[in-house]
């Protein structure tokens, strides 16, 4: 999706822009050497939306918020600590579903702000949270 032409359609549609926030994200995640396990993770406990596997083998569990702006405080603030349990649930419902044991996990934030203009800001915080 060219971003300039299509810039006011993501602006307009919120779930359009998450959609296109979380692949961007999985392209910048890659970039850094990343590999994606799986997208939009879900079961009861909740919603993962990247499953990425690190350089050194660590399974990250990435939360994506995307945003038009940040007039109302900036992105990563919007990650309560509701949702932060639900993350880790969630995690560890993948984990033991796949039988994975004794390998090292994480918990990544990226924000991504699209702004009116420019390129879009992308903000990386790595193991932003210990459950």
């Amino acid at each position: 999706m060219n971003l300039l032409l299509n810039r006011r359609r993501l602006l307009a549609d919120p779930k359009l822009l998450g959609r296109w926030g979380e692949k961007r994200c999985e392209r910048f995640l890659k970039n850094k050497g990343l590999k994606k396990l799986a997208r939009n993770f879900s079961c009861r406990s909740g919603e993962i939306d990247l499953i990425m596997v690190d350089t050194d083998g660590t399974i990250v569990f990435v939360e994506v918020r995307t945003r038009a702006d940040e007039n109302f405080g900036p992105a990563e603030a919007s990650i309560t600590y509701a949702k932060k349990a639900k993350l880790v649930r969630a995690a560890r419902y993948f984990l033991s579903n796949l039988d994975i044991e004794n390998r090292p996990f994480r918990f990544d934030v990226v924000t991504i702000v699209l702004g009116r203009k420019g390129p879009a800001q992308i903000r990386r915080y790595e193991n932003a949270f210990v459950p």
